[in-house]
């Protein structure tokens, strides 16, 4: 099998002017969920009913997701005299999709590589151009002027890094995020999560405040909407059809069409907006980290699957809760159990494994707790309880834990009101794809995932401590400047599993030659050019891998 990643714009990223920052995964899917005699499960799940949340919005709508450039002047131009015109492949430049393995593990039979998956990268801007005026479906041009590599892969890696004007020399946009590709290539990869076990390796020592290195899944359409809405031309080849349960309005084609109605350019960020739409889906985070805090949060929403909201409505905020039920170590009262030099040590390679548990053990099973456990240094690290008065026998999400926690929070139970984990359960039936991203927050400095927020309620509050950084930090104008050091850490993802897998081991390669899957050109690139394995194939001008 041959699966791809491709990225698109969106949960933006940014960092230096002269060096990069980097998030790097590498991930298991692992079926089907371990028994309770295996090392990594633990015993017992407690059942739930959830409660409201009253605050603002922990996260920030994750921002501008084009998948696609303007063509050209006069293809806008033509465009403006034509009613209506479809969302399209561009021709200038076609899309690369390097590769990248993942695994799918049993317990009996151990892990088998599933793919070599892709990657692509797409630009970004603040607004349409002036041309753009119809309210009508206008054309996207994936593949024009992709200008620089947003991810970079070892084997078994995905390094989601930063990006500078330097290597944006063609559009100075920045933002990335990365979807797994199916074997075909034209679809995304579906993911069924019940019963299921998710392992992925992380280095997130280089994310300071503010940042957020981010692995999720989403209720995306695995064509990217193209069965559905006849005028996306594109689909998910070019990484069309994205959602989330923020709705995010910042999309420039939703269902097909330009969101350019009521279209505003952001004050703050200058790769972002909002159309009059959103695009919304329930959402899975996994993983919302950097080397301060971390959060895995399920958001419930009531459509099925992708669907457009209407923001002069109040569909944008009602279809789904945006904040999400969340699991955040530090706001659960463990000051210890997450950080530099602490008992998860972030300065370190960390193995993430998050458990989808069902009622009776089987995939047709209803979802009853979703399950957190951190592996490192060939240790299993559980979850700790909560320390927080009233949350003291939970130490996982559950609904009964979410309504005690909205309840002894202060915050509006919205996670129940979208159904809870019943509607997690319906849409992990239907599919979810996944997704990486690096950002940094224009709308609440990232203080929502590791400072104290919101910033309306005393620090004293239980619930509003979420990590130690600063309420000043998190400026995106700020991370955006930093001189951060570029990290490439080569993963072996474990799997946890009663049987022994043995590990991968890192590539190696004769000195002055690049490994299989390293970078061997490109602009601004002075490293070695002579591929140990493989060969050196150009993805972009700013990126050339070495390739089987």
């Amino acid at each position: 099998m041959s699966h791809r990643v491709i990225t698109s714009r969106s949960r933006g990223d940014v960092v230096g002017t002269t060096s990069e920052d980097s998030c790097d995964f590498a991930w298991e899917y692992c079926d089907p969920i371990l028994s309770a005699s295996s090392k990594y499960f633990m015993t017992g799940y407690t059942g739930v009913k959830s409660k409201n949340y009253a605050t603002p919005p922990h996260r920030f709508i994750p921002r501008q997701s084009t998948t696609f450039a303007m063509y050209c002047t006069l293809a806008l131009i033509s465009l403006y005299l034509a009613a209506v015109r479809a969302q399209q492949v561009g021709t200038s430049k076609s899309e690369v999709h390097p590769a990248l393995p993942w695994s799918k593990c049993t317990k009996s039979g151990g892990c088998v590589t599933q793919s070599k998956a892709r990657s692509c990268s797409m630009p970004t801007g603040a607004g349409f151009m002036a041309h753009l005026a119809t309210p009508t479906a206008t054309p996207a041009r994936p593949g024009t002027r992709h200008s620089a590599p947003t991810v970079q892969h070892a084997p078994r890696t995905v390094l989601l890094k930063a990006l500078t004007t330097r290597h944006l020399r063609a559009n100075k946009n920045v933002g990335s995020r990365v979807y797994l590709m199916a074997s075909d290539d034209t679809k995304y990869e579906m993911f069924k999560l019940k019963n299921q076990e998710f392992t992925f390796d992380v280095d997130v020592s280089q994310l300071p405040c503010g940042l957020n290195g981010a692995l999720y899944f989403v209720e995306m359409d695995a064509d990217g909407g193209t069965a559905r809405f006849p005028n996306n031309k594109a689909g998910a080849k070019y990484g069309t059809g994205y959602c989330d349960a923020q709705c995010a309005r910042d999309i420039k084609f939703i269902n097909g069409e330009g969101n350019v109605v009521d279209w505003t350019g952001s004050t703050t960020d200058p790769n972002s907006g909002k159309g009059k739409y959103g695009s919304c889906c329930n959402e899975m985070d996994i993983w919302e980290a950097n080397s301060i805090a971390n959060a895995y949060t399920p958001h419930p929403c009531t459509p099925t699957g992708q669907a457009r909201c209407d923001s002069t409505t109040a569909q944008c905020a009602d279809y789904c809760d945006q904040p999400g039920c969340d699991w955040n170590p530090f706001r659960m009262g463990d000051k210890d159990l997450y950080g530099p030099g602490k008992v998860v040590d972030t300065t370190k390679k960390i193995t993430v494994v998050t458990q989808f548990i069902t009622d009776d053990n089987t995939a047709n099973g209803k979802l009853v707790e979703i399950r957190r456990l951190y592996v490192q240094n060939g240790q299993v690290i559980q979850n700790t309880k909560s320390t927080i008065s009233g949350l003291t026998q939970y130490d996982s999400i559950t609904d009964e834990f979410c309504a005690a926690q909205k309840t002894v929070f202060q915050d509006t139970n919205a996670y129940a009101q979208h159904g809870g984990m019943a509607t997690m359960d319906k849409s992990f039936q239907n599919g979810h794809v996944l997704v990486m991203s690096l950002w940094d927050d224009h709308a609440a400095h990232m203080l929502w995932l590791d400072s104290n927020y919101p910033l309306d309620r005393p620090a004293t509050q239980v619930g509003v401590p979420r990590g130690t950084c600063a309420t000043t930090s998190g400026d995106p104008k700020d991370v955006e400047s930093a001189r951060l050091t570029h990290l490439l850490y080569p993963t072996n993802p474990t799997t946890p599993s009663s049987s022994t897998t043995a590990s991968n081991p890192s590539p190696t390669s004769p000195s002055g030659s690049v490994p299989l899957y390293g970078q061997c050109g490109g602009i601004g690139y002075s490293g070695p050019t002579t591929c140990a394995s493989g060969t050196c194939k150009v993805n972009n001008e700013y990126y050339s891998q070495c390739l089987p």
